[in-house]
This record gives structure tokens, C-alpha cells and sequence, in this order.
């Protein structure tokens, strides 16, 4: 296992956490299962040191995640605004998880700005801004859960975690991989799969709580993106899904029915780079753009050059004010210009 903070960092962090009476734990907009794995984590993990601490994420969270432990302690802005501004405010300690910058908190980023007090940053993406004064950061990683799984054990605290906690953590962990099928060839990262397992942790129960508990709408859409929706680009080995509001509107999709979809063109053979492209339901005009990759293609670098986002290596996104015929264009020309690399 690796050491994630300096020791005198470290006491430090132990000493306010101690010290803190109100504490609040805040992930990135549409939160994924290591944001909303890691958050758990730690709350749990403050929970076994006496303290308790709210959950606050900016919008809803997929219903497949809704099984884990302490979910119900989690509490969106959408639902709740007056009770998130007032829970940060009154904070005395906050830890943000799985974002590298404040504008990944979305409505909750003016209060977490605003507090005075000591944050706290646990993450895995890269170049993360100054807005914390702790920062546990590491790229390299593949989930802030494995992040923290590092961290409770530089504390000594990763063997004393609950089975409820080792499960969050590797639920974090297994949808940032895909179920460890990218960004996952760490041998840290399968050290960190025994401690858990070790724990008393069902590994097949949870693929199977958050993999196979889609909804008939989500399987049905499914279905008519890979027949109707998607284009393959063989000469490039990639492949572009779009979908619409009217379609979501159709499908009666809720949010999270569409996680893993960027994935699947993967599944073909020779495939390299996959693009989803999905018009958000909130702002007119504004589509989200994800990116996946194999190998060595830098969809961080392209989602920077042309969509204005990223993230990672084999898995970034996006946002561009555009129609969707443009979007697809501007994908085509992105595909074009790094023809070298997908050929």
C-alpha cells in the first residue's frame, strides 16, 4: 500500500478531524459510484471515530446505487437547497471527494467557497485546483476509493473498517473501472481488492446490484441506440452514440439510465474510441459529451482540445452549446485530426 500523505499532513488531518463537530462531505454533480462511494467511505469512517457527517451531491444520483450502505444519508441540492446551504455553512470541516475543481459542485460550490474553514480534497483526477488546503491526490489511482482505501490505511484504519464501509469503497472502485476492465492494471489496486475482501464483502452480490438492476426503459433504449443511434467509424475504429431529449422523453429515461452506454461500442472488435453525445435535459442548447478509450488513446487530451472538458485517459468528457448535428461534426473533425493514433 502507498503513502498518499506526508505524516505531518496526516496528523494534521486527524487532529481536525478530531476536533471538528460539524462535518460535511459534498461530491461532483451527477454523481457516479466512486463519488458516491468515496462519500460514503468516509462518512463511515468518521462515523467509527464518533462523528457524524452529512452527505451533500448537487442532483440526483443513478438508482442503481441505491442499495449501499448509508445512502440514505445522502441529501441532494435539487431536493434540498435550503438545508444543503444552511449544512455547509455551519460546517466546520468539509471534504470534498472525487473533483479536482469547485465548479464540479455545481449549486454547492458558492457555499463550500464561502465557508472559511478547513476542506479537504480526496482525488484521482488530474490538476486539481487550490480551493482545499488538505489535497490527497493522486492520478495514477483508479478511483478516489482506492485513494481512500491508501489513506485508512496510512491512518491504520483500513482493517478496522466495517464490511459496510469496505463495500462502498470497492463499489467506488469497480464502476471507475468498469468492473477493473481499464485503468486497472495497478498491482496496488488488487492489494487494496484483498483488504476488502478480507473485510467480509460480497464482490458478486455488488456486480450484480449495480450491473444487472437496469430498468426495462434502460434496456429498451438500449436496444434502439445501438440499432438506430449509433454510427461506426471502422476506418478510425471509433464510433458515436447521440441521444435527445425527445428520446429520453420517449424512454421514460431517469437520470443514471445511460451510465455504461459509451462503453458498449467497445465491445466491438478493433474498436479504440467510443463518443457519446447526449443533449442535457435542463439547459436548452447544451450537449454532454463522454469519451472512452482502450490502450494508450488520450481521450483527456481530446476532450480538452475540442469539448472543452477531461479527465482521464481512457475516460474524459464535456460540454459544448451547440445542436446535436453540430456536435456530431465536431466529434468527426476531432476523430480526423488524431487519425494517426486510431488507425
Amino acid at each position: 500500500m502507498e503513502k498518499v500523505l506526508p505524516d505531518s499532513q496526516l496528523a494534521d488531518l486527524r487532529r481536525r478531524v478530531i476536533e471538528a463537530e460539524r462535518i460535511v462531505i459534498c461530491a461532483h454533480v451527477n454523481p457516479d459510484g466512486d463519488a458516491v462511494g468515496s462519500s460514503l467511505a468516509i462518512m463511515h469512517w468518521l462515523a467509527r471515530w464518533g462523528k457524524q457527517a452529512d452527505i451533500l451531491v448537487p442532483n440526483r444520483f443513478p438508482d442503481f446505487l441505491r442499495w449501499m450502505p448509508g445512502v440514505q444519508n445522502i441529501r441532494t441540492f435539487t431536493r434540498h437547497p435550503d438545508a444543503a446551504r444552511n449544512l455547509i455553512r455551519q460546517a466546520g470541516l468539509i471534504f470534498v471527494a472525487d473533483l479536482n475543481s469547485p465548479s464540479r459542485l455545481r449549486e454547492l460550490e458558492p457555499e463550500v467557497l464561502a465557508n472559511p474553514c478547513h476542506k479537504v480534497m480526496i482525488d484521482h483526477h488530474l490538476n486539481p485546483s487550490d480551493f482545499c488546503q488538505t489535497v490527497v491526490s493522486r492520478p495514477e489511482m483508479c478511483a478516489t476509493s482506492e485513494v481512500l482505501c491508501h489513506l485508512l490505511d496510512q491512518m491504520g484504519e483500513l482493517d478496522r473498517a466495517t464490511r459496510a464501509e469496505a463495500a462502498c469503497l470497492y463499489t467506488g472502485m469497480m464502476c471507475d473501472t468498469g468492473a477493473f476492465t481499464y485503468a486497472s492494471s495497478r498491482p496496488e489496486v488488487y492489494e487494496c481488492i484483498c483488504r476488502l475482501l478480507r473485510l467480509g464483502i460480497d464482490k458478486d452480490r455488488i456486480y450484480r446490484n449495480v450491473f444487472w438492476a437496469c430498468s426495462p426503459a434502460r434496456l429498451r433504449l438500449q436496444g434502439y441506440m445501438l440499432y438506430e443511434k449509433m454510427e461506426v467509424m471502422a476506418e478510425w475504429h471509433a464510433a458515436v452514440l447521440t441521444l435527445t431529449c425527445e428520446e429520453r422523453a420517449r424512454f421514460g429515461i431517469k437520470q443514471g439510465d445511460t451510465e455504461g452506454f459509451v462503453n458498449i461500442p467497445l465491445t466491438m472488435s478493433g474498436m479504440r474510441l467510443s463518443v457519446f453525445l447526449s443533449e442535457d435535459s435542463e439547459t436548452a442548447g447544451l450537449i454532454k459529451v463522454s469519451l472512452r478509450s482502450v490502450d494508450d488513446f488520450p481521450c483527456d487530451d481530446m476532450a480538452a482540445r475540442f469539448f472543452g472538458g477531461g479527465g482521464h485517459r481512457n475516460a474524459s468528457g464535456g460540454r459544448v452549446m451547440c445542436t446535436m448535428d453540430e456536435a456530431v461534426a465536431r466529434v468527426r473533425e476531432a476523430i480526423c485530426s488524431y487519425a494517426n493514433l486510431l488507425k
